[in-house]
């Protein structure tokens, strides 16, 4: 068994020094903030439906490849005050699954969530959320190597636990800017469901901590131009920051670029086709010295809008 921890403990730390953080990353984290913050949960007239697909460091051998399906929507809210853009006092519900495979290294994700919307002002909106789950981090010993072929691990078989996840957040937005401060993983391994003397060893969470920033500009009719930034805590790893601006035409449009914190710049576009279809595709160039193995990154999503009858195409509060 030592040699089963010091395998897991191997690969738990290549996946972290190779993500600066345990959670998923995500270029286009902007879109859907609801990945990072229960508070966002039914933030729109709609209910929003998401699906990506991530394929990080393409030509690295066992570089991370990311999924995610994410659902929320408002209940009880009626249509928005036209004047002021005022929101209306609502609850959302929502769920969100992703599943990140590094290698022989498989961490798969479920959440629901729930969100209460209040204005606080003619033009200022404030939500709180939580959202809690599981998280099943899980090592495929088929996909190992080994010198000894007498090595207890020979044959393979599925090496995995299960531990409680719990995710808090707060949101403070209007029509032209949002504030957001969520924790994930709040729980640490405190919920494992490892059976009291189990021999498997667990796979350490870490507390994750998001804040994020955005600001919307509208120099003409036609152009919205959209900072934002967030900045990630997840102790013991160093605290990192990406920093982003997109430019909207006529609110159907956009292009935008990005630049995580000593790891990559991104370039990214996107259209919303209709009120029921939108596509969004980035690229990272990778600016680390995985650049000399890696073709870039390349994430991809696509969104709809169902129960949409106002055939709204442009969401009004996440930009």
């Amino acid at each position: 068994m030592s040699r089963l921890v010091l395998v897991i403990s191997i690969l738990t730390t290549m996946a972290l020094q190779a993500y600066s953080q345990q959670r998923p990353q995500y270029s286009q984290y902007m879109l859907n903030n609801f990945l990072l913050n229960p508070a966002i949960t039914g933030i729109e007239d709609y209910a929003d439906i998401r699906i990506s697909n991530r394929r990080q460091w393409v030509g690295l051998d066992g570089a991370p490849v990311t999924y995610y399906l994410t659902a929320h929507t408002p209940l009880n809210k009626g249509a928005s005050g036209t004047k002021y853009h005022k929101g209306l006092a609502h609850h959302g519900i929502g769920a969100s699954f992703h599943t990140d495979k590094t290698g022989p290294l498989r961490r798969s994700g479920l959440t629901f969530s729930y969100a209460y919307h209040m204005p606080v002002t003619r033009t200022i909106n404030v939500s709180a959320g939580a959202a809690a789950g599981v998280i099943r981090n899980s090592i495929n010993a088929g996909e190992l190597e080994f010198n000894n072929p007498n090595d207890p691990l020979v044959g393979g078989g599925n090496i995995s636990n299960n531990v409680l996840d719990l995710n808090l957040g707060l949101w403070l937005y209007s029509k032209n800017f949002s504030v957001g401060i969520a924790g994930a993983q709040l729980l640490e391994d405190v919920g494992s469901f490892e059976p009291e003397g189990s021999s498997n060893p667990t796979l350490d969470l870490q507390r994750h901590y998001f804040a994020t920033a955005s600001y919307r500009f509208s120099p003409t009719s036609e152009l919205d131009v959209v900072p934002s930034i967030m900045v990630k805590l997840a102790n013991p790893s160093p605290a990192s920051f990406d920093a982003s601006v997109r430019v909207l035409y006529s609110k159907q449009f956009w292009v935008g670029g990005s630049y995580r914190h000593e790891d990559a710049l991104v370039a990214m576009v996107g259209v919303y086709i209709s009120p029921l279809l939108d596509v969004s595709y980035s690229y990272d160039a990778t600016i680390s010295n995985l650049n000399k193995v890696s073709a870039g990154t390349h994430e991809v999503v696509v969104g709809f809008k169902l129960l949409n009858t106002r055939r709204i195409i442009c969401p009004q509060w996440i930009w």
